[in-house]
């Protein structure tokens, strides 16, 4: 689970692992090299991993942390598991159009839809 110095807030809801960001800029690449880890822990304890990313207080984003998100995505689909990301903001739900990101990814508008996404 999170460290101290987490970077997340990481909680559990009906059989899904919310993760939700301490920081409102994803920018720093040793921060998000320290999330992609520690998401890839929640992963690697579960045998089909249901795992919901809330942006609720993420302002901005970098390209390097998009990177981290497919890797997540490809780790959780390999292990038969589903990942849903809610709460984007519009500007960066621009981002995920333009890189066409928007269709590989299941995108809500918020926390509950996501949840009643999960099968």
């Amino acid at each position: 689970m999170p460290s101290p110095e987490s970077r997340l807030r990481v909680s559990q809801d009906a059989g899904v692992t919310l993760v939700e960001f301490v920081d409102r800029n994803i920018l720093d690449e040793a921060n998000i090299q320290q999330i992609g880890e520690e998401i890839s822990g929640i992963i690697e304890t579960r045998p089909q991993p249901r795992l919901l990313i809330s942006f609720a207080n993420v302002d901005h984003l970098s390209s390097a942390a998009l990177g981290t998100l497919i890797t997540i995505n490809n780790k959780v689909r390999n292990k038969g598991g589903q990942l849903r990301l809610a709460n984007i903001d519009p500007q960066i739900y621009d981002v995920f159009v333009i890189t066409r990101l928007n269709k590989l990814f299941n995108i809500h508008a918020d926390t509950s839809a996501a949840m009643s996404s999960f099968q």
